[in-house]
């Protein structure tokens, strides 16, 4: 009988990161899903790196914590909706001294201007 996870072909280290970034988007610490999980601060912090593999259940209740689809964490090759993007660029952003935010909007100002972007699969 083949393993499960080599049937759906779980990509640990995307579920990990996935998790990690719903986990600070909504701004909780490792230690309080570890509280509300009934796990280890260490346990959550192996499953973001992709070192440990995440149960079923605890995929479920991790999902239900995060307000997400349980399938979000394990589709690998779904791409980012537009508001996920919009969100991940907000984050990455608010880290950023205002000199920096400045550059970011310019940025985003000349690739509005330049166009679409060619396509990286090379279609």
């Amino acid at each position: 009988m083949e393993d499960k996870d080599e049937e759906i072909n779980v990509d640990w280290s995307v579920v990990g990161e996935r998790l990690r970034s719903s986990r600070e988007y909504l701004g909780l610490s490792q230690a309080e899903v570890a509280d509300a999980l009934g796990l280890s601060r260490p346990s959550i912090s192996a499953i973001e790196a992709g070192k440990r593999k995440v149960s079923s259940l605890e995929l479920k209740r991790l999902a239900r914590l995060y307000r997400r689809p349980y399938e979000f964490f394990l589709d690998s090759t779904a791409p980012r909706s537009e508001e996920e993007t919009i969100d991940a660029i907000f984050r990455a952003a608010r880290a950023l001294s205002d000199t920096d935010r400045e550059q970011v909007r310019r940025f985003a100002e000349f690739l509005r201007g330049a166009g679409p972007a060619p396509d990286a699969r090379g279609d």
